[in-house]
């Protein structure tokens, strides 16, 4: 899509999300997410005082320790920059999140344990993208090499277009599942 000239736009505020998954030797997954939000102009701030241009109004961090069935088994959240002196206290209440698992329904627990005022809406951001970063890295690492566990509908199956159970990918993947033409 092309963008506006160069000169009719200039950068105000910029949002960066890096999500990464690392596979341990003890067979655990580690899921980090950072946020960062900085302005290109500096703001008064009652809390902070002036937070300068590309001082980060925002600078969080968050690590969930999953084991291979997807729960989770530690959680780890730092808030190193935010607007309001308040922010960090919310972070020891993130460890309610030991022992739930990852997978069908995770946004929905994550809005009934942090949603409004229980939590945070920047840690709320990062962990639902954790869900989709766990299982980019943990499925199809589980799949290489592994047969394909066909007694029990796979979690993909109707999750997306491309993974509807009538649909291409479907036939192709798990064919015992697909439920198109000549099933």
């Amino acid at each position: 899509m092309p963008t506006p000239e160069p000169d009719t736009r200039r950068l105000i505020h910029r949002r960066q999300i890096l999500c990464e998954a690392y596979e341990r030797d003890d067979g655990l997954w580690e899921l980090e997410a950072s946020l960062s939000d900085t302005k290109t102009y500096p703001i008064p701030n009652r809390d902070r005082g002036t937070i300068e241009a590309g001082d980060p109004i925002h600078g969080m961090w968050l690590c969930l320790t999953v084991d291979a069935s997807f729960e989770i088994r530690d959680v780890a959240v730092r808030m190193e920059k935010t607007p309001f002196a308040i922010c960090p206290a919310i972070e020891p209440d993130y460890a309610r999140l030991v022992g739930a698992h990852i997978g069908p329904g995770w946004n929905r627990r994550l809005r009934d344990l942090f949603g409004g005022t229980r939590g945070c809406t920047h840690i709320a951001e990062m962990l639902g993208r954790l869900g989709t970063v766990a299982m980019q890295a943990m499925y199809g690492r589980r799949r290489s090499g592994n047969p394909v566990d066909t007694t029990r509908k796979p979690w993909v199956i109707d999750g997306c277009h491309a993974w509807a159970a009538d649909g291409p990918v479907v036939e192709r993947e798990y064919p015992d599942w697909y439920t198109g033409k000549g099933s």
